[in-house]
């Protein structure tokens, strides 16, 4: 061997010696990946099973707010008529006091000077309940 050669092959040599540190890292980086990447497909995994989970829960939630809003229209339909009843029942109850309240002043003497009348005799147990209501009423405003 020429003394080219030796030096060529010196060459070589510590070439050959300073990759090895860089393989070993590289191979260290490629172990890493590796690892990082198992792991990244268990992570992917776990992401595919929530966005399952979270699409059947979604249609779950779908199922129940038009199940209620069904329940909702329903008792709203069989709330209608009875708030109309109700409404026709309280205008027909506010003419009633209406007609009651003139009754009232009606029956009322106007001072406490003028002598009072004597009533006619009643005819009807309507009529007798009506008096005793307006002098109990009168009573209890007096009061």
């Amino acid at each position: 061997m020429t003394p080219l050669e030796w030096v060529l092959q010196l060459v070589l040599l510590l070439m050959l010696a300073a990759a090895i540190p860089f393989a070993l890292r590289l191979e260290r980086a490629l172990r890493e990946i590796r690892r990082d990447r198992s792991a990244l497909d268990s992570s992917a995994q776990g992401l595919g099973e929530a966005a399952r989970m979270a699409e059947a829960a979604m249609v779950r939630l779908r199922a129940s707010a038009e199940l209620a809003g069904r329940q909702v229209a329903e008792r709203t339909a069989t709330a209608e008529p009875l708030r109309d009843d109700l409404r026709y029942l309280i205008e027909r109850a506010e003419a009633l006091a209406d007609r009651l309240e003139g009754l009232v002043r009606a029956g009322r003497p106007l001072t406490n000077d003028a002598p009072r009348a004597e009533p006619a005799p009643l005819q009807s147990q309507a009529e007798r309940d009506l008096l005793r209501a307006i002098s109990l009423g009168a009573a209890r405003t007096a009061r």
